[in-house]
C-alpha cells in the first residue's frame, strides 16, 4: 500500500497558482473586510463618538456681516460745479476699495477704539473644560476694555478674582509675581500698569489669561479673519464678513470698519478741494491789492489829461484785449488742475498748451494795432486794459472760492453704509451633522485601511491548497475549538486553587464530539498509513514557532490514540518552556530532564495521565543544556525501549527555527510532523522550517494546520464537519 497520504495531490497546481498571483481577487479582499467586520465597526463607532463629542464641546463660531456700496459720482454737487466737481471725484474699482477696507489706515482705528490689543479668556480644563462650561450654563466672562503696561514688560499675565462679592481680583505677570490689584469697574493703578475690568464674571478663585499684543499684531488678525468680496460682478456692493466667538464684537468690529472706511471716503474726496481752496484764498489779497494799484493809476493819468476818452476803435480793441487776457488766465486755473491729474505728454494738455499758443499769438497781433494809436490813448488803454484785466481776474477767483467751498462742504463721499453688522443666530463651525457624518466616514476608512495593510503585511496560512503548493502534505486541518477556550478559562481561574480533573482540562475528555477532536480522529487514521514505512513508531511534533497549538495537538491526538485501545507515551520534548502537564493536570518536575541527565529510572519519570491507555514523561527542570541532553545516547535507547512497550510514543518539540532540539529528536524519531497555525503561519516561515528539517537529514512527512477558523477570505471550509452531528442531533 501506499505511504502518500491522501492529499498529496496538489503539485500540478503550482504553475496556475502563480500564474494568478497579478490578479486582485476582489472575493478575497470582500471576505478580508468581512471576516474583520466587528474590528470595522468598533473603530468607526470610536470614531463617530469623538466626532460627536468634538461637535457637542466645540466651541461655535458666529458669523456677521454688513453691506458697502460703492457709487460713481455724476449727480449732485458734482453736476453742480462742473468742471470742478469732475477734478475732486475720486471713482475707484472694487478691488481698490477692497484693499482700503483692509488697509492698515482704517483697521488701526478699531483696533485702538475696540482695545483688540488686549486678549483675555477664561482659562478652563484642557480640551473638553470650555465645552462643558458652555454646556452648563457655568462660563465665565471678562470685559477689559483698558491695559497698559511698562516697556519691555512681560506680555502674559494670570488674573485671579479674589472676591465675587465685592468684584476684587489680583494681577500675575508671567513669573507668578503679583503686580496689580483692582476692583470691577474702577481703574486700577500699579506703578506704569493701568487696567480697567469693566466685567468679571466666576468663582472666587477662578484665573483668567491676559495678555498684550502689539498693534501690528492685531492688525495682522484683523485682516485675517475679515472677509471682503463684491457681491455680483461690478455691482459696487462689497460685502463685508467677519467670524468669532463673541457675537457682540464682531458686530462692533464690523461696524467700526465700516464707520471708518466711510469717514476716510469722504475725506479723501474733499481734501483736494480744500488744498485748492486754501491756495486761492491766498493770492485774493494780493490780486485785489494789484486791482486797487492799477485803478489807482489810471485815475491820477485821466485826471492829469483833462479825461480823455478812447475812441471805438480804441475801445473795441480793449474789448478783445479783455476777453482775450480772460481765457488766458482761464487756461492758467485749468493748467494748474489738468497738472494734477496727467502729465505734459497727454493729448489733453497738449490741446490746452496749443490754445495757449494760439491766444498769446493774438495778443501779439493786437499790441501792433495798438502801436499805431497816438501815444496819450496807447497809455490810457493800456492803463484801462491792466485794471479791467485784474477786475476779471479777482471776479474769476471769487467765484472759484465760492464753487469750491460749497463743493466742500456738500462732499459725501461715493460711499453708502446699506446694511450695518448683523450676526447670524445659528453658529456658522462647527457643521455638527457634517462633522459626525465626516468623522465616521474617517473612521470607516481607517478601520477599512488597517484591516488591508495588515492583511497585506501578514499573509499567514488560511488554505491548506498553500501548503500543499510547496510539496508538504497536509494530514490534517483541526478547527479552532470554542471548548478549548473554555479549558483554558478554567484554567486561569483555578491555576492557584484547587486541582482540575482530566475531564475538565483535556479537550478530548471535556468535550469529544468537539470539531476539533473528530479532525484528530482523521489524522489518526491518516497516520496508520503514513507509518506504515516509518523505522519506528516514534512520532515528533514540531512547528516553526512558539504560540502555534503544538502541546494541544500532541496532547489530545494521543488521548484519541489510546481511546481506541492502543498504549501510547507522550513525552513533552520541550525542556525549556513545556506545559504538556497542564493538560492532565501534573507536576512538571522529575521528567524528561532528570531521565536523560541520569537522576531517575524510565519508571520514575512516567506518570499516569488519567486517560486510560496514556502514559505521560513531563519536562522535569530547566536544564542549562536542553541539546546536549538530547544529544545523550541514553535518548535513543530511552525510544528503542519505549517503541518496544508502546503502540505509540508522541514527542512534543519547541520550535525548530528557535533551537535545533527538534533536528536532534527527529534522527531518532521515525515520523516528523510540523504544526502550523491558521492564519499566523506564513508559506516562507513553513518552508525555511522544513528546510532546516531537511537539513539535519530530517524528512518531514506532512502539516498540520490548527486554529482554522470559519472566514469569508478563506476559500477553503470545513463545513463538511458539521454534517454528521447535525445528522446526529437530528
Amino acid at each position: 500500500m501506499s505511504s502518500n497520504p491522501p492529499y498529496q495531490t496538489i503539485k500540478p497546481q503550482l504553475s496556475s497558482q502563480n500564474s494568478t498571483t497579478d490578479v486582485i481577487d476582489f472575493g478575497k479582499l470582500i471576505g478580508i473586510l468581512l471576516d474583520s467586520r466587528w474590528l470595522i465597526i468598533a473603530v468607526t463607532l470610536v470614531f463617530m463618538v469623538i466626532g460627536v463629542a468634538y461637535a457637542l464641546l466645540a466651541t461655535p463660531i458666529y458669523k456677521a456681516d454688513a453691506l458697502i456700496q460703492v457709487e460713481e459720482k455724476s449727480s449732485g454737487m458734482s453736476a453742480l460745479v462742473g468742471d470742478m466737481g469732475d477734478m475732486f471725484s475720486s471713482d475707484s474699482s472694487a478691488t481698490t476699495e477692497v484693499e482700503i477696507i483692509k488697509s492698515r489706515m482704517v483697521l488701526s482705528q478699531t483696533v485702538e477704539k475696540l482695545n483688540l490689543t488686549t486678549l483675555a479668556t477664561p482659562k478652563y480644563l484642557p480640551v473638553i473644560g470650555k465645552g462643558l462650561g458652555r454646556m452648563s450654563d457655568e462660563q465665565n466672562v471678562i470685559n477689559i476694555s483698558r491695559f497698559e503696561t511698562p516697556n519691555h514688560a512681560s506680555t502674559d499675565f494670570n488674573l485671579t478674582l479674589d472676591d465675587k462679592s465685592l468684584g476684587t481680583y489680583s494681577l500675575y505677570n508671567a513669573e507668578g509675581r503679583k503686580v496689580l490689584a483692582g476692583t470691577v469697574g474702577e481703574l486700577a493703578k500699579q506703578g506704569d500698569y493701568r487696567l480697567f475690568v469693566r466685567e468679571l464674571v466666576g468663582n472666587n478663585g477662578d484665573e483668567f489669561a491676559v495678555s498684550k499684543r502689539s498693534k501690528l499684531d492685531s492688525i495682522i488678525w484683523l485682516q485675517e479673519n475679515l472677509a471682503v468680496s463684491e457681491r455680483g460682478k461690478q455691482t459696487g456692493i462689497l460685502q463685508l464678513s467677519f467670524s468669532g466667538q463673541d457675537k457682540t464684537l464682531i458686530e462692533d468690529i464690523l461696524n467700526d470698519v465700516s464707520q471708518n472706511y466711510f469717514l476716510q471716503n469722504v475725506a479723501r474726496d474733499s481734501e483736494e478741494a480744500e488744498k485748492s481752496l486754501d491756495f486761492l484764498q491766498s493770492h485774493l489779497p494780493k490780486i485785489k491789492a494789484d486791482l486797487t494799484r492799477f485803478e489807482d493809476i489810471l485815475n491820477r493819468f485821466r485826471q492829469d489829461n483833462d479825461s480823455i476818452d478812447l475812441g471805438l476803435e480804441a475801445q473795441s480793441t480793449l474789448k478783445v484785449m479783455v476777453e482775450l487776457e480772460a481765457q488766458l488766465n482761464e487756461l492758467t486755473f485749468k493748467e494748474s488742475e489738468i497738472s494734477q491729474r496727467f502729465t505734459k505728454d497727454h493729448p489733453a494738455y497738449k490741446s490746452l498748451l496749443d490754445k495757449r499758443q494760439v491766444l498769446l499769438a493774438e495778443k501779439e497781433r493786437l499790441n501792433s494795432r495798438i502801436q499805431q494809436l497816438p501815444k496819450t490813448q496807447r497809455e490810457i488803454l493800456r492803463m484801462t486794459r491792466d485794471v479791467e484785466v485784474n477786475q476779471q481776474i479777482y471776479i474769476q477767483l471769487l467765484n472759484k472760492v465760492q464753487e469750491l467751498s460749497i463743493l466742500k462742504a456738500g462732499t459725501v463721499g461715493n460711499v453708502r453704509i446699506i446694511d450695518t453688522a448683523q450676526t447670524y443666530s445659528d453658529a456658522v463651525k462647527p457643521k455638527k451633522p457634517l462633522i459626525v457624518i465626516l468623522a465616521t466616514l474617517l473612521g470607516g476608512m481607517l478601520a477599512v485601511a488597517i484591516v488591508l495593510i495588515r492583511a497585506a503585511l501578514h499573509k499567514g496560512v488560511e488554505n491548506p491548497d498553500e501548503i500543499e503548493a510547496i510539496g508538504l502534505a497536509v494530514y490534517a486541518s483541526i478547527p479552532l475549538s470554542e471548548s478549548q477556550g473554555v479549558i483554558d478559562e478554567k484554567y486561569k481561574r483555578n491555576r492557584h486553587k484547587k486541582k482540575l480533573e482530566v475531564s475538565e482540562s483535556l479537550l478530548a475528555e471535556f468535550n469529544p464530539a468537539d470539531l476539533s477532536i473528530e479532525a484528530l480522529r482523521g489524522l489518526r487514521t491518516s497516520m496508520h498509513f503514513a507509518m506504515m514505512e516509518a523505522k519506528n513508531n516514534v512520532v515528533m511534533i514540531s512547528g516553526s514557532a512558539p504560540g502555534i497549538g503544538k502541546s494541544f495537538v500532541s496532547a489530545n491526538f494521543a488521548a484519541v490514540l489510546a481511546k481506541t485501545g492502543q498504549k501510547v507515551l507522550l513525552i513533552d520534548g520541550d525542556m525549556r518552556k513545556g506545559y504538556i502537564q497542564r493538560h492532565f493536570n501534573l507536576e512538571w518536575d522529575n521528567g524528561l530532564s532528570e531521565l536523560l541527565s541520569g537522576k531517575l529510572e524510565t519508571k520514575d519519570v512516567i506518570k499516569a495521565s488519567g486517560v486510560e491507555n496514556l502514559d505521560v514523561i513531563t519536562r522535569g527542570q530547566v536544564p542549562p543544556n536542553p541539546s546536549e541532553l538530547l544529544m545523550h545516547p541514553r535518548l535513543a535507547d530511552f525510544f528503542n525501549w519505549a517503541s518496544g512497550e508502546y503502540d505509540m510514543v508522541i514527542i512534543d518539540t519547541p520550535p525548530v527555527l528557535a533551537v535545533t532540539d527538534p533536528s536532534i529528536v527527529g534522527a531518532i524519531a521515525g515520523t516528523t510532523l510540523m504544526v502550523g497555525r491558521f492564519g499566523q503561519n506564513t508559506v516562507k516561515e513553513i518552508e525555511v522550517a522544513r528546510n532546516r528539517f531537511e537539513m539535519a537529514g530530517v524528512e518531514v512527512k506532512g502539516f498540520i494546520l490548527n486554529a482554522v477558523e470559519k472566514k469569508a477570505s478563506a476559500s477553503y471550509g470545513y463545513g463538511y464537519y458539521n454534517y454528521s452531528y447535525e445528522s446526529d442531533q437530528k
